[in-house]
């Protein structure tokens, strides 16, 4: 079954392109991330909702909580469902990622915190 979409800007900063999020299959969804060159995406948490960045191309600086680290292509990072998280493309080209979120991603489970911390 193919429920692809494509891509479309989110208010977090970047571009999403949805590979695979249904409810056929709500234990999880993929997207494929682009992020333009200098951007930092919103301070932003999922709720119920466990992340994983798997870097495809690029380098970056990703935030999990109070942690900070510098990520290039075939990376792996695992965010917590409820921790705060950000990523910012160090280069001059597009920084591109899959996003493999359990389960699926849904948007009442986004939630910006830029404002709730200044960022």
């Amino acid at each position: 079954m193919n429920n692809h979409v494509e891509e479309y800007f989110f208010k977090e900063g970047c571009f999403i392109e949805e590979w695979l999020n249904s409810e056929d299959d709500a234990e999880l969804s993929v997207a494929q991330v682009r992020v333009e060159p200098g951007v930092t995406t919103h301070l932003h948490s999922l709720t119920e909702t466990v992340e994983r960045y798997v870097i495809l191309h690029g380098s970056a600086r990703v935030t999990v909580g109070e942690e900070q680290w510098h990520v290039t292509a075939k990376d792996v990072v695992t965010i917590p469902a409820g921790t705060p998280q950000r990523i910012q493309n160090l280069e001059q080209t597009d920084l591109v990622f899959l996003a493999i979120c359990t389960p699926r991603f849904q948007p009442e489970n986004y939630h910006d915190l830029s404002n709730a911390f200044g960022s």
